[in-house]
């Protein structure tokens, strides 16, 4: 029914990268069974079933939820992450982190509620169904 191509594993799909380019302004939420970074702006929440990278120039207006982060850039919203998260010296947090591990260098700035060691969970992220397995309904 389906071509090997049209099949990817979750394996294949959590080794993607989604980038968000230095001069780009993204306005709504983002997910992905794979890894997002951020070099420019999101207005929105952002989930990630990997790793969630964040420049220094970067900004979030939104939740992020991710497998393990490294935050250079400014949050404003809160952050779980399952496994670990690193400030860099350049980070500025406005809002709650949930993580099991935390590591905050020297210079970055936080300013929320922490709560660390809690258990991991399975992200869930909605991919959208594919074409195909649409029903199309004729009119008459």
């Amino acid at each position: 029914m389906f071509s090997k191509e049209e099949k990817k594993s979750s394996e294949e799909l959590s080794q993607t990268s989604n980038i968000i380019g230095k001069e780009t302004v993204l306005e709504g939420s983002i997910e992905s069974a794979g890894n997002i970074r951020v070099e420019g702006k999101v207005y929105g929440n952002a989930k990630a079933k990997a790793k969630f990278v964040m420049g220094s120039d970067a900004y979030v207006d939104g939740n992020v939820v991710a497998r393990s982060g490294e935050v250079a850039g400014n949050i404003r919203g809160n952050i779980e992450i399952s496994e670990l998260l690193i400030l860099k010296p350049t980070a500025v947090i406005n809002g709650d982190i949930l993580t099991n591990q935390l590591v905050v260098e020297p210079g970055a700035t936080f300013n929320g509620g922490c709560k660390m060691g809690h258990l991991a969970k399975d992200i869930v992220i909605s991919l959208p169904q594919s074409r195909a397995s649409e029903k199309i309904v004729k009119r008459a």
